[in-house]
């Protein structure tokens, strides 16, 4: 996964647990929704990384 991708995917993650930490002030139902958003999003950078190894053939050892 290229620098800029997986900057991205940290960055994004790290905004949107902010969020939900922030949220949780507010609505419980606003910090889960938050919540498991973030976690998606953290889950599918990890897709991205395993299709791009994938195609390029690098597999993990």
């Amino acid at each position: 996964m290229s620098k800029i991708l997986s900057a991205w995917f940290a960055f994004s993650s790290i905004i949107l647990l902010l969020f939900c930490a922030v949220a949780i002030s507010y609505s419980a139902w606003l910090a889960i929704l938050l919540g498991v958003v973030a976690i998606g999003n953290i889950g599918w950078g990890f897709v991205i990384k395993a299709k791009q190894q994938r195609r390029s053939g690098n597999y993990p050892a």
